[in-house]
């Protein structure tokens, strides 16, 4: 970040701002906030299902979790990975349907500060409560309710450092995306070594300092975000508050069409976290010159290659825009289930090709990770960009709220499908995967040529 002049009092009309790598300084504030938030998150993330299937569920460790036996019969007679598989989803799905209620919240109350600031608070104590068995489902509890606080409203504050016609806005989410990989890669290093060679409690506990150090930037970056954030539309100014147009209403109706596609879309993506990790814990051949690499090594070798192609399909849309008509939203989503797809028919074959007995190579869980990579470039940081785009004023914590809505219903049922990895064969089970991205796809196909016309705003014109 440059040395570039402050603007403590920012207002919307000072959107000229290019001092962190040609967009505003706030920019840069609430990337590195969200890149800590994100290594505390997927660091305790890549441990929970490996600690629940290991640890937390077996026998001697699963009767110190409070009040667990009344918890467990949410999910019938699931055991041991199913059981694991179930709660993660129903984790993971709670954690993106919370920022709704959190948007709305930011919206009629707190203001996006102060509601960031209180979900920060809550996260650190709940990583820290993870350090427990008993606290297990309290830390839980904790980590929903802060991260539904914390996350639609950090990155709706992302979008709102523009104008309406600033076409860095597409560009920012992906340098939004970058700060989230650049956690995700540091996280299993440290989170998840910790927690698998010196002890699962110290793992979360790491977890939890990532998550103070993300708190302390977003307190120190204040007077580089919109001062508008800072006041609540509480329920007095409503009357001040800008109306719902025509168009607002048709902009809000397509941005709840897609939420149930994007929901689909997504699974392949986050069952990473999920069935492929105890997948790869059972059978993938992590021995590395004698030395035999955590499991959760894999989330790492993932957003390093997530991270490559974020920044390298960035690079290669500015280039490609300059000599032709860039991609809109949506074909972009139809060029990532394609490479989503791809993605899920190399796990298939590493499936496929295992000798009888014998450990899988990395060679077609490489080539997964390079596919699906290249997918979740085209599909997450645009997806986000195209809600930001459509979310009416009026509403716009709330809507960007919405879209992590599809990410509720993708993980819950992430951890409902990942229960069958058990009972499946291993290469149906990723044939299931590669269908689910294709219907994706073929709805976004659908979405663009017969309704994206009617119900979607026109592209901003390109910048001379």
């Amino acid at each position: 970040m440059t040395s570039a002049e402050a603007t403590p009092e920012l207002t919307i009309a000072d959107h000229a701002d290019r001092a962190f790598l040609g967009h505003p300084k706030g920019l840069g504030y609430l990337a590195f906030t969200e890149a800590w938030e994100r290594f505390s998150y997927y660091g305790m993330q890549a441990l929970l299902v490996l600690y629940m299937v290991k640890v937390a569920l077996t026998p001697g460790h699963i009767e110190n979790i409070a009040f667990f036996d009344s918890f467990r019969t949410l999910y019938g007679g699931l055991e041991g990975q199913a059981l694991a598989s179930a709660i993660f989803g129903t984790y993971t799905a709670t954690v993106y349907l919370t920022p709704i209620f959190g948007g709305f919240i930011a919206d009629r109350w707190l203001g996006k500060r102060r509601t960031v600031l209180i979900g920060a608070i809550t996260m650190s104590v709940g990583h820290f409560l993870m350090a427990f068995e008993a606290s297990f489902l309290f830390a839980l509890l904790c980590l929903v309710v802060g991260c539904g606080m914390f996350k639609g409203n950090i990155a709706s504050q992302v979008g709102s450092l523009y104008k309406p016609d600033d076409l860095r806005r597409a560009d920012a989410f992906q340098i939004f995306y970058l700060g989230i990989n650049a956690g995700v890669i540091a996280s299993p290093l440290i989170v998840g070594t910790l927690g698998e060679t010196v002890g699962w409690h110290w793992g979360f506990g790491a977890a939890g300092v990532g998550m103070l150090l993300g708190l302390i930037i977003y307190v120190a970056g204040q007077k580089y975000l919109p001062k508008e954030h800072f006041t609540p539309q509480g329920p007095r100014e409503k009357a001040a508050r800008p109306a719902m147009s025509r168009q607002d209403w048709i902009s809000l109706f397509a941005v709840l069409l897609l939420i149930p596609v994007l929901a689909i879309g997504i699974m392949p993506n986050q069952q990473i976290f999920n069935a492929y990790l105890v997948w790869g814990d059972q059978h993938f051949d992590l021995n590395f010159f004698g030395t035999q690499l955590p499991t959760t090594w894999l989330i790492t070798l993932d957003a390093v290659v997530s991270v490559s192609f974020l920044a390298g399909v960035a690079l290669f849309y500015r280039w490609y825009g300059k000599r032709w008509q860039e991609p809109d939203e949506l074909t972009k989503l139809i060029i990532g289930s394609i490479f989503s797809i791809a993605g899920m028919a190399c796990l298939f074959m590493a499936a496929a090709t295992v000798p009888e007995g014998g450990k899988i190579g990395l060679f077609w869980p490489v080539a997964f990770h390079f596919m699906n990579s290249i997918g979740f470039a085209h599909m997450l940081p645009v997806s986000l960009a195209l809600f930001s785009r459509l979310a009416p004023a009026a509403v716009n914590a709330t809507v960007i709220g919405l879209y992590y809505l599809a990410f509720f219903i993708g993980n819950f049922a992430v951890g409902w499908v990942g229960g069958f990895y058990e009972t499946m064969p291993t290469t149906s089970f990723w044939a299931l995967h590669a269908g689910l991205a294709a219907i994706a796809g073929a709805v976004f196909l659908a979405y663009k040529i017969f309704l994206a016309p009617r119900l979607m705003r026109a592209p901003e014109p390109t910048a001379a």
